[in-house]
């Protein structure tokens, strides 16, 4: 009996020390680092939702999207920057990641009754949502973001039409505004530390609300018109319910405040041991061109001028190709010689760009470089500024009083009632765009040029607003699609003869979601310029622009 209860107590003592060597390891497993669902500070991932969706809008606006609008063009491996050889490769997944996040801190908010969280969160969940339907056309919305339920909705979600969705991120930026509409005082939550734009400020972050109200409106004034015009009108009817952002002050930038490869500016030479992707993005002929015109002092901010201009003279001597006093001089049958035309090349002796979509852009300008190391003398190459990871210029732009007065200015060409004429705020957006990039006291000689004041056209409006999208081109882009301005012409060795006008629906989608994707696709417009790829092409028309004869 003795020994029967020493054995009784010696599974006991057993079973007790493994249960609580079982309790420890869960303990000792737990990640300290690691953000649990149930407690982790909503602020720790709102920062990563604001950072990386900053970061997102500035990878398009500075790398292909400044391709396709003809802001920029590279001199090695070009092909989906210069001539839209994208080849499905474009993916939202990006895209539904921070939307993912931003799902999470709007919940939390919700449960601990933050409404300023909430608010900021439909900011962001608008203008994320409102992209991904820009870009892509249809797209899952209503039933997007539910993957974790396990539902068949969650994990093969409907592609909603792109009238509903943007009709449904007008009417979360709405309900975004009346949350942000209360003093920072009157809110039980702080961003302060979280919040790389407006540092935490709910005015401001209201004003972004409304300011991407007048974008999306805008967007749709093509295709409803009277619908886009009561919305603007509306929000400008009652300025003090519906502030927007007027001055460059209340831009949502973000700053490149560190040193860190992960939050610096991007393509900068610190990280980039040989500086290949700062070198390999020129200045594109098209805006060079357009600002040399108009002697715009902004051309100087972005670029740097030519390092060594050409000039070719008929008076020199046979044979001639020297580099004297910083210039390259020519005879003209060296140009002979190579096959190439005096027009083919650019004697400019400040700033000379890249035409849009050529072959052998390496070798432009008779650049001695032809191996693709992008070490062309002859082009001009981006502003020093452009090296490094930070700097007072360098920022991401979310959006801006310059886009908001040019949309205006648009509304106000159009008749809309929006409380001051086209000149006005097209005069305004003009110096906002020079107040950001330091150049304030130079707008007034600017605007007095001939070419440059306002002519009363809606042309003249676009193309000063895609000139001043510069590294957020991809906004110009959506203009030049519903305007078709400015009149942009597709280079000589782009796969097709046209700008495309979306992304390609990718093949990973198309394949994980097949049914939905294959209906979105049906409901696209098909074009001459799409025929090669079928429906799903990037000149395919979505609904935005269907019926408009926009932009070809």
């Amino acid at each position: 009996m003795i020994i029967k209860n020493k054995l009784i107590f010696g599974w006991a003592l057993l079973l007790l020390c493994t249960f609580s060597c079982k309790e420890d390891l869960i303990e000792m497993n737990i990640n300290p680092n690691a953000a649990s669902p149930e407690s982790a500070n909503p602020n720790l991932v709102l920062s990563t939702v604001l950072t990386e969706a900053g970061k997102t809008v500035l990878d398009l606006g500075y790398q292909d999207i400044a391709g396709v609008m003809q802001h920029t063009q590279k001199d090695g491996w070009s092909g989906s920057h210069n001539s839209y050889d994208w080849n499905r490769s474009n993916s939202w997944s990006g895209y539904y990641a921070i939307l993912r996040n931003n799902k999470f801190v709007y919940e939390k908010a919700v449960e601990l009754d933050q409404e300023l969280h909430q608010g900021v969160t439909l900011v962001i969940r608008g203008m994320m949502f409102g992209l991904i339907t820009d870009l892509w056309g249809d797209a899952p919305y209503s039933q997007a973001l539910k993957g974790a339920e396990g539902t068949p909705e969650g994990t093969f979600p409907v592609f909603d039409m792109q009238e509903d969705i943007y009709r449904g991120i007008l009417d979360e930026l709405e309900m975004a505004n009346q949350l942000l509409s209360k003093p920072q005082s009157a809110y039980n939550s702080s961003i302060e530390s979280a919040d790389p734009y407006f540092y935490g400020d709910p005015a401001k972050w209201q004003k972004m609300a409304n300011s991407l109200r007048l974008r999306f409106y805008m967007r749709l004034s093509e295709k409803l018109p009277d619908f886009a015009k009561q919305g603007i009108e509306g929000i400008l009817a009652d300025p003090g319910t519906n502030p927007i952002i007027t001055d460059p002050g209340d831009d949502a930038a973000m700053s490149f405040n560190t040193e860190s490869e992960g939050s610096s500016w991007p393509n900068n030479t610190k990280f980039d041991v040989d500086a290949s992707n700062y070198r390999r993005l020129k200045m594109c002929e098209t805006l060079v061109e357009a600002m040399r015109a108009k002697n715009d002092p902004r051309l100087g901010v972005w670029a740097n001028p030519v390092e060594i201009p050409l000039v070719v003279d008929a008076s020199l001597p046979a044979g001639t190709d020297v580099i004297q006093d910083g210039k390259r001089y020519l005879s003209p049958d060296v140009l002979e010689a190579r096959n190439v035309a005096l027009e083919d090349i650019s004697q400019n002796q400040d700033y000379v760009g890249i035409p849009p979509g050529i072959a052998g852009a390496q070798v432009y300008n008779l650049s001695p470089d032809a191996n693709q190391a992008a070490f062309n003398p002859h082009v001009s190459w981006l502003n020093d500024r452009y090296r490094e990871p930070n700097g007072p210029l360098l920022k991401a732009r979310l959006i801006s009083a310059t886009e908001v007065n040019f949309i205006l200015a648009e509304a106000a060409l159009k008749g809309w009632a929006v409380g001051g004429t086209a000149e006005d705020y097209y005069n305004k957006a003009i110096q906002s765009s020079f107040a950001t990039w330091g150049l304030s006291d130079q707008a007034e000689v600017y605007l007095q040029q001939e070419n440059v004041m306002f002519d009363g056209t809606v042309k003249q409006i676009i193309e000063q607003k895609w000139i001043s999208s510069w590294t957020a081109a991809a906004e110009s882009w959506f203009d030049y699609r519903r305007t078709g301005y400015p009149e942009l012409e597709a280079g000589p060795y782009t796969i097709r003869s046209a700008i495309p006008v979306r992304f390609y629906y990718m093949t990973d989608e198309r394949n994980l979601n097949e049914a939905n994707a294959e209906l979105a696709i049906s409901r696209l417009e098909t074009t001459n310029y799409s025929e090669v790829d079928g429906a799903n092409s990037a000149w395919s028309k979505p609904w935005v622009i269907q019926g408009t004869g926009k932009p070809w």
